[in-house]
């Protein structure tokens, strides 16, 4: 069963005041602000309602009037909404601290100014597999220079964030703390004196970090956006009327692009192990980012045996790779995951890991991380493509039953490991996703 879900709508809306602003001169509090013709508060509402969510607690404070006799007007069968005013604003932390008594033992909480099309039901599960106390929706986004980044480990644990500016320099994996999240009440007790104003990603997620708080990320593709700014509101209308919106949710099945790392998306130099190594081949930013832009998921599948041949350890290979996000981030590109495949088959390597020199499932041309990907991310195969510049990756998108494209940089197929042919070739990633995009949306313009 979806667990209750409480709204923070304390919000004054500043930003969005025109959008806001009644004939009479009065303004709407921000939940209220119309997308399409429709408050967002009401599409918050209606969506958590087709999860089974049968109570809502919306926290308010500006023009909690209006949010009250919104409600009213409102009807959602079954649902029952409780409203609890804060007085004077205690932020995002401070609010739902300030109500905790009446929360039930697990929530949802969702921010007054969002946007989104999550499928619930899957964040839900995934946090109670977790047995974390906190669960935070996380999502990779084109600008990771001035966001907040989380700092992961490899069982989906939050070890620290990282707040913007970033040091010059630096180098973090592109996962934004998204503003939706899973709680237990047990969780929040110990910090129910926590002085207010406070806000939960600033303030308490740190402090429940430092505590020892068991707190993971569940990192998703939905759509989920702020639309805080006229420039966002806007932005998320246009993704309504286009239906990026509508699809862009694990619930329906997605189209996702397949992608090699090694001199398809950066430069091949042999088995890349050291981290000022990783350099983006030209064009292939740009190209990430129109599949970004497009609504097609980025998906990275790279065999990566210098860890098995003890040439690289796990730490150094994901600072290898955050590089590689920030590098993409910097030109506004994301990628949606990334998927390795640590083995070797062969041994007699100096320092080689035997605990990794073994046969498996997930190294190319095998499917494994395919397979792993159409789970995690509902793709759809039959809609997607691979792109590779080896015949393992022709083999592997063969084996798949999914559509390959050979780019002539990096070995440019030159590796001989297979006899695959690929489905088409391209110059290099640039030229490929003019392929796929053409093939995907014939008649509109793929800039």
């Amino acid at each position: 069963m979806t667990p209750q879900l409480v709204i923070l709508c304390g919000g004054k809306g500043t930003r969005l005041a025109e959008r806001l602003r009644l004939p009479d001169g009065t303004l709407l509090p921000k939940p209220l602000v119309p997308l399409e013709g429709t408050p967002l508060l009401e599409r918050q509402m209606r969506h958590a309602a087709a999860f089974g969510v049968r109570r809502m607690t919306l926290l308010v404070a500006h023009r909690a009037d209006a949010v009250r006799e919104f409600c009213h007007g409102l009807h959602l069968p079954g649902v029952t909404v409780d409203l609890v005013e804060d007085g004077v604003p205690k932020g995002t932390a401070g609010a739902t601290l300030h109500a905790l008594d009446g929360l039930e033992d697990e929530f949802l909480v969702m921010y007054g100014d969002t946007l989104l099309n999550v499928d619930l039901d899957r964040f839900v599960a995934f946090h109670r597999d977790s047995a974390a106390g906190i669960t935070l929706f996380a999502h990779p986004n084109d600008h990771p220079r001035d966001s907040d980044l989380l700092d992961v480990d490899d069982q989906g644990l939050v070890r620290g964030m990282h707040p913007y500016p970033h040091p010059q320099g630096t180098a973090y994996r592109n996962l934004v703390n998204a503003a939706l999240y899973c709680m237990r009440k047990n969780a929040l007790a110990p910090f129910r004196d926590t002085p207010a104003p406070a806000d939960f990603a600033k303030d308490l997620f740190p402090l429940m970090i430092r505590s020892g708080t068991r707190i993971a990320a569940y990192a998703s593709p939905e759509y989920i956006k702020d639309v805080g700014t006229p420039e966002r509101l806007d932005a998320a209308e246009r993704d309504l009327r286009s239906g990026r919106f509508a699809a862009q949710t694990l619930r329906l099945p997605q189209r996702a692009v397949f992608l090699d790392r090694d001199g398809v998306l950066n430069e091949e130099v042999g088995l890349l192990s050291k981290v000022e190594d990783m350099r983006l081949l030209p064009g292939a930013s740009a190209a990430v980012r129109r599949l970004n832009r497009a609504g097609m998921l980025a998906v990275v599948v790279t065999n990566q045996p210098v860890v098995a041949r003890g040439e690289c350890d796990e730490t150094t290979l994901r600072r290898i790779h955050d590089r590689m996000e920030s590098l993409l981030g910097d030109e506004g590109a994301y990628i949606d995951r990334l998927y390795y495949c640590p083995h070797h088959p062969h041994g007699g390597f100096p320092g080689e890991r035997k605990d990794l020199k073994v046969p498996c499932t997930c190294r190319k041309p095998a499917t494994g991380m395919l397979e792993t990907a159409r789970r995690d991310l509902h793709v759809d195969f039959a809609r997607s493509w691979l792109v590779g510049d080896r015949t393992t990756d022709m083999q592997c998108a063969r084996n798949a039953g999914i559509r390959s494209i050979l780019v002539k940089t990096g070995m440019g197929g030159a590796d001989g490991a297979c006899l695959s042919t690929p489905d088409l070739e391209a110059e290099d990633i640039g030229a490929a996703v003019s392929i796929i995009l053409a093939a995907e949306f014939p008649g509109e313009q793929a800039a």
